[in-house]
């Protein structure tokens, strides 16, 4: 796969670092006001991009969130357009929470924006969509796609190894929601996008085959994994929505995600609670064969058995230091347990959760899967 002939289509500058320098990058901002864009934890890696963008730019400010994981709701996105005032383009400095502020406060004020990449922890580098948190709830918002995304693998290989461990739950995820969506146009006649759904299976099965090297920290599984990211926003830019990136696992990290915030808790990492809901989704089709039968039962059948079991899942996610029990994160157990009976209301989109609640399986199937995953 090439990343960069596919970003140009896209219009994405996916630059690789060469020799310290991002050269497509640095014409691009030649004459420009940029403002780096980090926090208390990406503050540290200022020294690595400030110069290279010194060198090209009119001018270089920086603004530094007071936090160290900040969250991505109006009064931080109003922080950071605030900030950008003067400027005309907005450069994050970190990886999910940072870009999606960046690209989010870009959209609303007219401003280019991008990311210099220091994890490969999510997969919405290149997406043109932004989660936020309004009134305590998940939201995706429309917003703009980055201009560039910078990439130097070896900072990436020394991201903290859960937070590698996360970009793979992310995309491990693509298993399971690309498979919502195929069960979707089976049972409810929802249009299934082709040309997505086949670039991002392309790019989750290139990344899986680079997991042995991610485990051993290898700089070429990196580069896999963070192209399988950069792919997945680039499906859902084709479908038009988040369906090739998103299913039941990402609504299951979404409830959560609202119940630490409605807590006031320390929320873990996106990936990291979306690898949980991959092993749940991937343990629900794996025993689907075992539930009553429905109408169009087989063809859902014969799309379950293409799925890697739920075991394997776990193995990756606990080798890369994620959790694969709900008991591992600051979360309680009737929280989780409402989450299976309820999480598939987050969005209207069909998914495994939809098919096991709307069929009334869920509530003895709970039981069973808090013995398993809790």
């Amino acid at each position: 796969m090439d990343i960069q002939r596919l970003s140009a289509k896209f219009g994405i500058n996916a630059e690789y670092v060469r020799e310290g320098t991002f050269p497509v990058f640095e014409r691009r901002i030649a004459g420009k006001k940029v403002l780096l864009v980090a926090d208390q934890t990406t503050q540290r890696f200022l020294p690595r991009i400030e110069p290279v963008v010194r060198a090209s730019a009119a001018y270089c400010g920086t603004f530094i969130l007071p936090e160290r994981e900040p969250v991505a709701d109006k009064p931080t996105v109003a922080a950071v357009s605030a900030a950008g005032e003067g400027y005309d383009y907005l450069l994050a400095v970190g990886a999910g929470t940072l870009n999606d502020l960046c690209k989010y406060a870009g959209f609303l004020t007219h401003r280019s924006s991008g990311v210099y990449a220091t994890a490969p922890s999510m997969d919405g580098f290149t997406s043109g969509v932004t989660p936020l948190i309004e009134d305590g709830f998940k939201i995706t918002r429309p917003a703009q796609t980055a201009s560039d995304v910078l990439i130097d693998p070896v900072l990436l290989c020394k991201a903290p190894r859960i937070m590698i461990g996360a970009g793979v739950g992310d995309i491990l995820a693509k298993y399971c929601c690309l498979t919502d969506w195929r069960i979707s146009s089976y049972l409810t006649g929802e249009v299934y996008g082709e040309e997505a759904a086949s670039l991002m299976y392309d790019a989750v099965r290139a990344c899986d085959e680079s997991i042995p090297a991610l485990q051993r920290g290898e700089a070429a599984g990196v580069e896999k994994l963070m192209e399988a990211l950069l792919v997945s926003g680039y499906a859902m830019v084709i479908a038009g929505n988040s369906r090739p990136a998103s299913g039941a696992e990402h609504h299951m990290s979404h409830f959560l995600e609202m119940d630490f915030l409605r807590r006031g808790k320390h929320i873990p990492l996106h990936g990291v609670k979306v690898g949980l809901g991959t092993i749940v989704s991937l343990y629900l089709y794996e025993t689907l064969k075992s539930r009553p039968v429905f109408e169009g039962c087989e063809r859902v059948y014969a799309e379950a058995e293409k799925l890697p079991g739920h075991a394997y899942a776990e193995e990756v996610l606990a080798s890369l230091g994620c959790p694969t029990r709900f008991s591992q994160l600051d979360v309680g157990a009737d929280t989780v347990r409402r989450m299976f009976l309820e999480a598939y209301k987050i969005r209207d989109r069909f998914t495994i959760l939809t098919l096991y609640c709307t069929k009334g399986w869920m509530d003895t199937v709970a039981d069973e899967l808090m013995e398993r995953f809790f």
